[in-house]
């Protein structure tokens, strides 16, 4: 894998990082201000992290990796930080 394709991955999982971030911190404080204002600062960051991917991947690969390790860190989040149930099916 060449330097830009590697880039291009790891803009995509931060931008998956940070909107699983965005989800969480929804949760997590009880302030509306605080709530709302970390849940924009978080998108606008993934947004900036998904546009860079986008100029080292095609737009499969960045949707794919950004929207995979935002599946899998809510998910992990859900399960160690508020201690939700995970089913294996559907």
């Amino acid at each position: 894998m060449e330097g830009r394709e590697r880039k291009g991955y790891a803009w995509a999982i931060s931008a998956g990082i940070t909107a699983a971030l965005a989800a969480i911190s929804a949760k997590l404080f009880t302030s509306q201000f605080v709530r709302f204002s970390m849940v924009i600062l978080f998108n606008a960051t993934m947004w900036g992290c998904y546009v860079n991917s986008l100029k080292a991947l095609s737009s499969l690969q960045a949707t794919v990796t950004n929207f995979a390790t935002n599946f899998l860190s809510s998910g992990l989040a859900g399960f160690f930080l508020f201690e939700e149930a995970l089913s294996f099916q559907a």
